[in-house]
């Protein structure tokens, strides 16, 4: 694997072909790919919602119309599209389900490991709840997970494009996120670009090293 040529090569695209598919295992592995992204204190304060038929992906869809509606073909086209949603809240039952979960998977020595994990993070969410920015917070613990999504999916093989081009209100309306205690994030497109891509046929800009880092 040579990470620097995927680097370099992966792009964000522009159409798809609507007749090729994913694999499912690959699809399995992206999938893992979002269940296995850090978040801090391992809040996983996220749900990813799954769009791999017609008609799931057309209810999608319907938030890329108006201002929006230069996205709605890489939304109908794609093979795969997923909703990465964040959590509005984090409650004390939710952050008690992530103690018994890290219990199940053997993460704690003992008792006291697990109380002052415990203690750790629900200080560290209440930190954030006091200075009210906890859903500011909890979608940019998403944004690790879409980047890691990205990642993943050029290491495989397979295009994606994130978009933020979509109305946030009425794709909320369609999948209940309120109700859910959620928010839409970002919305990313999977599977493989057509010839109509012309991003594909594009070079890489980026900024020059000199420009971006500073070694101190």
């Amino acid at each position: 694997m040579d990470l620097l040529h995927i680097l370099k090569h992966r792009h964000t695209t522009k159409a798809y072909d609507k007749d090729r598919k994913i694999p499912a295992p690959v699809v399995a592995q992206l999938l893992e790919a979002l269940r296995y992204s850090p978040s801090s204190v391992n809040s996983q304060p996220w749900h990813f919602f799954v769009a791999d038929t017609d008609e799931g992906k057309a209810r999608i869809a319907k938030s890329t119309s108006g201002t929006f509606a230069f996205n709605a073909s890489r939304v109908t086209d794609a093979s795969h599209v997923i909703v990465l949603s964040a959590r509005n809240t984090l409650p004390p039952e939710y952050l008690q389900t992530l103690a018994d979960q890290e219990q199940a998977d053997g993460r704690y020595v003992d008792a006291d490991a697990r109380a002052l994990t415990h203690k750790g993070r629900s200080g560290f969410v209440g930190l954030h709840e006091q200075a009210g920015d906890l859903p500011a917070w909890t979608q940019k613990q998403t944004y690790i997970a879409q980047g890691f999504l990205l990642l993943s999916a050029a290491l495989l093989g397979v295009d994606a494009t994130p978009m933020e081009g979509f109305d946030a209100a009425i794709l909320s309306k369609e999948l209940e996120l309120e109700e859910k205690g959620l928010s839409p994030a970002v919305l990313v497109a999977l599977g493989y670009h057509s010839d109509a891509d012309f991003n594909a046929k594009l070079p890489k800009s980026r900024l020059p090293e000199k420009t971006i880092f500073s070694h101190i």
